[in-house]
This record gives C-alpha cells, structure tokens and sequence, in this order.
C-alpha cells in the first residue's frame, strides 16, 4: 500500500482531542504518521473520516494498560497500521513524501527506512485481551491523579476561583459548549430544534468552533490554545479564551494579537473541554449541554491523556445536575405540536374554507382566493412543524 506521508509529531491529538490541525492537514490516500500511546477511538475515527489508507505509529498503539478502540477501528476499516517504529519517524520521513507499507516496514523508493510491528485483526484482538486486565491498575491510578489534581485545582473546583470575567452574558441562560471530536457535527444536527428554540449561548473548544461554523452557527465565546484557534472565528467572537499557565502566561500571545484577537487568560491545568464547562458554571449558566464529549469510563480511559481524566471527573461532579450531554437533550427535547394535530388542524381549516364557499355560493374568483389561501397556510404549517420537531 502506497501513500503521501503527512508527519504530526505531537500525535494525531495535538494533546486537545480528535479535532487538531494536524487531521485537518489529511486527506484521502494519505498516510498519517504519528506518535501516540494508545491510539484512542476519537482519533482513529477522525482519521479514517479524512482518508487515511495507512497509519504509522512511532509509539506503541496499544500498550496495554487499558484496551483502548483505535488500532481495532482502523484494521477492521483495512487501514494498514505499522506499530511502534521508534522515535527515528520523523528523521527518516519527510513530509509529502510518496511512502509504500508492507509487512511492517515503511519503503521510500525501492528502500526500506523503517520498521515496526503491522497490526492485524488478530493482533489487536490478542493485544485487547492482554490490556483488559490493565483495567484495575489504571483506575487505581486515576484515584491517585484525582486526588494530586484536586489538590492542584481546589480553588477552581470548590469556590470557582481563577475563572476569568467574560463578557457574554451567561447568567440564567442555557450554555451549548462544543468540543472539536470526529462526531461533534451530527450532534449537533441533532439537537437543532433544541437550539432553535432555546437560543442558547455557544461556546466553541478548539474544533468545536469550526463544528459550529460548519452547522450554520456562530459561538459567542472560543476557547482553546492559540494554535488551535480559527483567526477568523476568534475575530467575530465575543470573548476568546485562552488556557495559560499559573503564572497567566500564554504561549503564542503574539501572535493572536498580531490577528487583531486580545484574548482573556484562564490559568488552570484542566483541559481546555472541562475549562469551558466551568467558564460556563462559574457564570451562572441554567444549563449547560456538552457536544462532542465521550463521558462514560470507556471514553475517559481511551482518551490517552491521563491528566484529563480527573479533570473530566471532577469538573462533572462540580457542574452536577447543571450538565447535560446532547445525546440527552436529543431524547427529552420533544415537539409540543404533533404531526398528527397539525394535520388535523390543517384538514379543518381547509375544509371549513370548503363549507364556507359553498354556502356562499363562489365564483371562480372566490375559489382561486381559497386555493391560494389554503396553499399558504399549508406552507405556513409545514415551516412551523420543521420548526418544532427540528
């Protein structure tokens, strides 16, 4: 199988999930070359959404402490997945170079510059039930990381502290806040009706933004590093947040400025998913619907960043019943008018217009009226049951 490599040192991540510009930078027949323990499900979905045929893998896909999805989604979708080559990557490839995989090594031309271990089904499958056993360890760690980051972030997590002042007004109000992963934009098609008739306010976390501008929708507030910022959706936002260190620095300050964005700092070391439900929290919102977000253990542990897990935790027990996940909203969000009522309503009125011309005996002129009439109330209803059920 041959491809154009497309190199992505800091892994298909970015550190800050699915939705990075490195996948942006994909396309089909691309070979993605990356570097990331245990490839998540997020990401593996990601690539294959963009094309990829093949994935080469400086670290180890699986490594075993938990059995994270990604190498099984990508073999079982027949991306050619060469495992654990080594750091030597990103010396020995270039990138936009025309690069053939077979059997575990990695070709240019007619020479062989890498190689690693090829996953199959088989492998993966045997390597999976390895990791399950892996399960106990990890929550163990995750106990011990809970407890060091709300020692870290008690401020934050129990009086709100270190949250910056915005100036969206999100008091009382319903908060959307979206997430950059692969399935960020069919949720929120989903929940269109919702938004519709709420009005609520967006807030948009790295990719999430660009989710939102691709749905038709323009967030209030962007939140992400400087690197993962759209320049043109931070211009048009209201607020753009920005994660800095505890001293409130930001890196690549400069350059946003240079954009004509003056972003606000939030120092913290949650990620940036969880800075953006506590921004919310902090302010008061009514509400708060998360898109994007994976919450469940499964999804906690196949992200493959262990200081987001108690963060993720943690930020969840703080927001409590405030959060609600869009895949809820879509099941409990239901229309007031039902198909059937408005087609009854429809129905009476049209033949109430019937009787009416009738008795009065009409003309052709009164009939051709009632026509146009009951075409445009038709229409009128037809726009409003759209409205409602979304």
């Amino acid at each position: 199988m041959s491809g154009t490599a497309r190199l992505g040192r800091t892994g298909a991540t970015g550190g800050s999930g699915a939705g990075s510009g490195y996948l942006r930078r994909l396309g089909p027949g691309d070979v993605a070359v990356i570097d990331q323990v245990d490839l998540d499900r997020a990401t593996a979905t990601a690539l294959l959404d963009a094309g990829v045929v093949g994935v080469v893998n400086a670290a180890p896909s699986i490594s075993g402490r938990y059995p994270n999805l990604g190498p099984e989604i990508l073999v079982e979708a027949g991306v050619v997945l060469v495992d654990d080559c080594g750091p030597g990557v990103f010396s020995d490839l270039a990138d936009g170079a025309t690069v053939r995989l077979h059997d575990g090594a990695v070709h240019v031309g007619e020479r062989e510059v890498l190689r690693g271990f090829a996953q199959d089904r088989d492998t993966v499958a045997d390597l999976l039930d390895e990791a399950r056993g892996g399960m106990a360890a990890q929550l163990e760690a995750f106990s011990a990381n809970t407890s060091e980051f709300l020692g870290r972030e008690r401020a934050l997590l129990v009086d709100g502290l270190g949250v910056p002042a915005v100036a969206t007004t999100m008091r009382d109000r319903h908060v959307v806040v979206v997430s950059g992963s692969s399935g960020t934009l069919a949720e929120l098609r989903s929940i269109a009706g919702y938004l519709r008739e709420y009005k609520p306010v967006l807030v948009g976390v790295g990719d999430g933004a660009l989710a939102l501008r691709d749905a038709g929708h323009r967030p209030a507030v962007v939140l992400g590093t400087v690197a993962e910022l759209d320049p043109a959706l931070a211009r048009r936002a209201t607020d753009v947040v920005v994660p800095a260190d505890s001293d409130g620095h930001i890196t690549g300050l400069a350059r946003l400025q240079d954009l004509g964005v003056d972003p606000v700092a939030f120092a913290s070391s949650a990620n940036p998913e969880d800075m953006a439900l506590l921004l919310a929290h902090a302010h008061g919102a009514a509400l708060v619907v998360a898109v994007g977000f994976d919450a469940s253990l499964g999804g906690f542990l196949d992200r493959g960043r262990s200081g987001s897990i108690p963060s993720t935790f943690l930020t969840r027990l703080r927001l409590g019943t405030t959060l609600v996940d869009a895949p809820a909203v879509r099941a409990l969000h239901r229309t007031r008018v039902s198909a059937t009522m408005l087609a009854l309503l429809l129905g009476a009125v049209l033949v109430s217009a019937v009787i009416a011309a009738l008795a009065l005996g009409a003309g052709p002129s009164l009939v051709l009226l009632l026509d146009t009439v009951g075409r445009a109330l038709g229409a009128w209803l037809a726009d409003v049951y759209r409205s409602v059920v979304g």
